[in-house]
Order: C-alpha cells, then structure tokens, then sequence
C-alpha cells in the first residue's frame, strides 16, 4: 500500500470531490470497500484493464494532518501479460495509474519519486 500526498496547500477531496466515481472512470466499477490500515478503502475486483487483478484506493484520513490517497495496485505478473498478447494493455495499465495518481494528488510522476526519495531519506538511522 503507497500513500501519496498532495501538493502543497491541496486537498484530496477538493482535488476529487467524489474519490469513488474518479475511482471507476479509471479502473471500473467499485465492488465493495475494506478496511486497510485503519482506513476504508474502495475495491475494483474487477478492474477494466486486464493487467490489474484487483485495485484498493481511497482516503488515509490522519487526525490533524491532510489526508493522503491510499493506493494498492494488484497486477498480474509481466510475463503472463506478454505472453496473453496484452502488452498494449500494459502501456495503458502505466498511463491510467499516471493519469489517476496526477489527477488526484496534483503531482507528476518525477515529483512523486522526489517525494518518496525524501521520506525514505528522512526515516534512514542517523550512525
């Protein structure tokens, strides 16, 4: 499970007012939801794309913090798409995560890597 924030001074639900809807016009229709982590979570068991086996997205509310989105991307394994012929399927599996994690949280794909770089940074052991 990844946590993403938003840019600063942004807010998911001012980013995506209804996650849910957001949710399905990326990855299909929303089963169900589950409990991650202290947090409820939308689930596509489903998904649209063939190269997702099932999907967890939504809100990590945290008490006196912004909330963060909360993703879990369950993909089948590369070889088994290739070997389908689904590479085409592939691509736009990248592109839609790309597009979702863009729309809602504001950030790039290079921005978000900076982003995990510094927190991983900052939870390393001083020695």
């Amino acid at each position: 499970m990844k946590e993403y924030k938003m840019r600063r001074g942004e807010h998911l639900d001012d980013r995506v007012p209804d996650l849910k809807a957001n949710i399905e016009s990326y990855f299909g229709t929303v089963t169900g939801t589950e409990e991650h982590n202290g947090h409820e979570l939308y689930v596509v068991e489903d998904p649209d794309n063939a190269v997702f086996d099932r999907i967890l997205a939504g809100a990590a509310e945290y008490s006196g913090k912004k909330d963060k989105l909360a993703v879990h991307f369950e993909e089948r394994p590369a070889e088994e798409v290739i070997a389908a012929g689904e590479a085409d399927a592939a691509e736009e599996a990248v592109s839609l995560k790309n597009e979702f994690l863009l729309e809602a949280t504001g950030r790039d794909a290079k921005s978000r890597r900076e982003s995990l770089k510094r927190e991983v940074e900052d939870d390393a052991p001083d020695y």
